[in-house]
């Protein structure tokens, strides 16, 4: 039988779409701190918000007789008529806001405007009103809900635990944060203190105090105009990348959001600079004609819909790519003695290095100088010891024990003994990265980098299956600065890391220091491979750790592996080929290369006309 609701059950429905979490109660109220023109914001939150969430600005207040009308359902102050949905410049015209908030928890209002002399108590919970009176207080608003969904059980048990909700305020704030440089913004988590900031305008200081010096250091501004837009913020430099979207954030008229359009033109940017499957750092901000825009694609106005989306997403492309071309390709310089150029050329402007840029760019040249000398020397003297060895090597059989110290890796010490040893020979290198290697009636050219990976690949697995992975500890700890949401997951995940070999404590506030790293990938960039293993976890989707530790392992031997140029001794090449050609599926690396490309003795004779 078809009913109709009654208006308690359709106020509920309509508060689920909009608040489905603690998280949607702060952005709602946030967003009206800021439209109301506040310079400074206090958020507070007890256990994940979901016991408690306070919310204190000191914008323009509200009037007393407008307090009740605030709390309907379809009452706003930003828009009148259908016609002002074209044209909203504020974050929302909050239609459903407060009416939802209130028909789900409960809620106490304290405010004031500039020009009143008292202020106004307001209590209403479950959508029915419990109290109102004068009061003292401060100019501005305060807001403060108590135990959300605690007349809707249902909802309330697919809430995730508090720790996690809390993430998700704290990731919120850390947005506000950089879409608003100009207010300051406080935000406490259980009595803690997690987010505090100045307010005085620069972008850049937030992202220090937000992400830490190390992200600070590698991003650079982006300023553009086209057809009536602006952008402005800072992008990443093409090695400040990680392994998900956590670090790409952009805004529009003030607002986070997330649009497909604005997602592919950054990735399409950094296309030629980044490696697959990384993603850059990005705090964009997009000022636009709000009649361009359609802010209620989605109940939480998380999504936009652009009427110009084809300018939006050339205006993100080339504002990115031409910002980075400028800092990563070399400037062509004349040697010619006249001052002048024809006007049709372009003048490349060197701009002033950043600081400390000069002490690193002459420490960079030096090192690579000195880089360069070294290559030449151990080049010489490691062909002469080649020949020698090759020499020496080519008397005895090829089977023969011969103690090796590949230095590569600690894994290739782990001698595979088997009483089917393959029989190959060696033939020689070419292009410093292939073996040429006679193998039954075949030649094999192997890639030794692919070969490489592939052996570090099987036999960390089955280390992994056996045992704890060996730690190294290390001399200079490093320091890394994590988001919530990121030490949720590492600790979370404390288990899957210590059984690769990592060693690490929490160092304060969202610090956290590494002591030990993997034994067997000292010549990986450490940092690197725990913030790898780190994001792969954050990004998949609630699936097993160990799962993903198995995964990440491939990528994990691509980046222990020798690379191509990289010189190997006849030895280190015999003991490296002899564990892949062992192997139940030698033929690729982890990834799906192949490791081998094999021409048959069959085909040379016939290229050779032996065979017609």
């Amino acid at each position: 039988m078809i009913q109709v609701l009654d208006q308690k059950t359709i106020n509920q429905i309509a508060a689920g779409e909009v608040i489905e979490r603690p998280m949607a109660v702060v952005k709602e109220l946030v967003e009206n701190a800021i439209d109301a023109g506040a310079t400074a914001v206090t958020i507070e939150i007890k256990e994940g918000g979901i016991s408690f969430i306070r919310v204190t600005d000191n914008g323009s207040g509200i009037a007393k007789e407008e307090i009740q009308t605030a709390f309907l359902r379809h009452a706003t102050s930003k828009i009148k008529s259908m016609e002002d949905l074209l044209s909203v410049h504020s974050l929302g015209f909050r239609g459903e806001a407060l009416s939802s908030i209130a028909a789900v928890s409960q809620v106490e209002l304290i405010t004031r405007r500039p020009e009143d002399i008292t202020g106004t108590r307001y209590e209403i919970a479950g959508g029915q009103e419990k109290a109102k009176e004068d009061v003292g207080c401060p100019e501005g608003t305060t807001f403060i809900m108590r135990n959300l969904f605690y007349n809707t059980p249902a909802r309330r048990k697919f809430l995730k635990t508090k720790t996690t909700e809390g993430n998700y305020i704290q990731d919120l704030i850390l947005r506000y944060c950089l879409a608003h440089a100009e207010i300051r913004f406080h935000f406490i988590s259980d009595g803690k203190s997690k987010i505090q900031t100045s307010g005085d305008g620069q972008v850049k200081t937030n992202i220090f105090y937000n992400y830490g010096a190390d992200v600070t250091k590698c991003i650079i501004p982006v300023q553009a105009s086209e057809n009536n837009m602006r952008l402005s913020g800072f992008i990443g430099k093409p090695e400040l990348s990680r392994g998900n979207r956590t670090f790409m954030n952009y805004f529009v008229n003030g607002r986070y959001i997330k649009s497909p359009v604005i997602t592919s033109a950054i990735e399409h940017a950094y296309k030629s600079f980044l490696m697959g499957h990384r993603y850059p750092f990005t705090a964009l901000m997009l000022q636009i004609d709000s009649s361009f825009i359609d802010v209620n694609v989605h109940p939480t106005k998380m999504e936009v819909r652009f009427t110009n989306q084809e300018d939006v997403y050339n205006l993100f492309l080339h504002a990115i790519q031409d910002t980075l071309k400028q800092i990563t390709l070399i400037p062509e310089v004349s040697l010619s003695s006249e001052n002048t150029t024809k006007k049709d050329s372009p003048v490349i402007e060197k701009k002033a290095p950043e600081p400390f840029e000069n002490t690193r760019q002459k420490k960079e040249e030096e090192n690579q100088q000195r880089n360069i000398e070294y290559t030449k020397t151990e080049r010489a003297l490691s062909e002469a010891s080649m020949l020698k060895e090759r020499a020496d090597w080519s008397k005895d059989s090829v089977t023969a024990e011969k103690k090796v110290d590949f230095s590569q890796t600690n894994l290739l010490k782990e001698e595979l003994v088997s009483e089917d040893k393959p029989q190959f020979r060696i033939v020689g290198q070419v292009f410093d990265t292939y073996w040429l290697i006679e193998y039954q009636s075949e030649l094999l050219i192997i890639d030794q980098h692919a070969a490489h990976e592939k052996v570090l690949y099987e036999n960390l697995m089955a280390q992994l299956k056996e045992k704890d992975g060996l730690s190294q500890n290390l001399l200079a700890p490093i320091v890394i600065t994590l988001s919530g949401r990121e030490i949720e997951v590492l600790e979370e995940n404390r288990t899957a890391f210590e059984k690769l070999g990592f060693r690490f404590e929490p160092f304060g506030n969202k610090d956290y220091i590494i002591n030990g790293v993997p034994a067997d990938f000292l010549n990986v960039a450490s940092k690197e491979l725990f913030l790898e293993m780190l994001d792969g976890m954050l990004g998949e989707g609630g699936r097993g750790a160990a799962e993903i530790v198995l995964e990440r392992c491939a990528s994990m031997a691509c980046k222990a592996a020798v690379k191509g140029k990289q010189m190997m001794s006849y030895m280190e090449a015999e003991k490296l080929i002899g564990q892949m050609l062992q192997m139940d599926q030698p033929y690729h690396c982890p990834h799906g290369r192949p490791t081998t490309i094999a021409m048959s003795k069959y085909e040379f004779d016939k290229k050779f006309k032996r065979i017609i």
